[in-house]
């Protein structure tokens, strides 16, 4: 295929996918590193091994999936013009994201709780790499929940139908690989 075929509009909305791609591409690369950094440091002496994950990292997980269907529904019904029903999935959508963010500072509550702690003389090393991990997936999510705010702002103006639909597809691909990114994480802490 030859990229540099098509009108102005075709190849603008190829740039914006590849630019996204580009994006995801480079966060798999740092999660892959913090995620080899946590293997390679899991040989340490100090390295906690009896670390029971709170419930709420669950849940959230179960929240954050949820949404990636929320937001598939969403593009499922702006493709047959159903902007009401698109705008109603975004809602949800954003809704279920705010409440995976809930989940996640909860979870980290229930650790501190049980005397786990991420930084200071009393912290774990093993905390501190799932602290890292997990907070710069958080902030990721807080860019996902702003796009989808732009993605929600151009659908109550109007702005997707059939034809013309892809702030809402980046936003999607973008919000799916998030999840995609944490159910990897969390499989990851749980069987590593």
């Amino acid at each position: 295929m030859d990229l540099t075929t098509g009108t102005p509009k075709e190849k603008n909305d190829r740039a914006k996918k590849m630019m996204l791609w580009f994006g995801i591409v480079s966060l798999i690369m740092g999660f892959a590193g913090w995620t080899s950094a946590y293997i390679v440091s899991s040989t340490r002496e100090d390295w906690l091994t009896d670390l029971q994950l709170p419930s709420s990292f669950l849940y959230s997980t179960l929240v954050l999936v949820l949404s990636s269907v929320t937001y598939m529904l969403a593009k499922s019904a702006i493709k047959t013009d159903n902007a009401k029903t698109c705008t109603k999935w975004l809602l949800i959508t954003l809704v279920l994201g705010v409440s995976f963010i809930f989940l996640q500072f909860n979870g980290f509550s229930q650790m501190i709780a049980q005397g786990y702690y991420f930084t200071g003389p009393t912290s774990s090393i093993t905390l501190s790499y799932i602290f890292l991990i997990a907070v710069v997936h958080i902030l990721h999510v807080v860019a996902g929940l702003i796009s989808l705010l732009v993605v929600l702002y151009n659908q109550i103006k109007g702005k997707y139908s059939s034809k013309e639909f892809l702030g809402l597809e980046l936003g999607a691909t973008f919000w799916h690989f998030l999840d995609f990114l944490w159910v990897y994480l969390i499989m990851f802490f749980y069987f590593y």
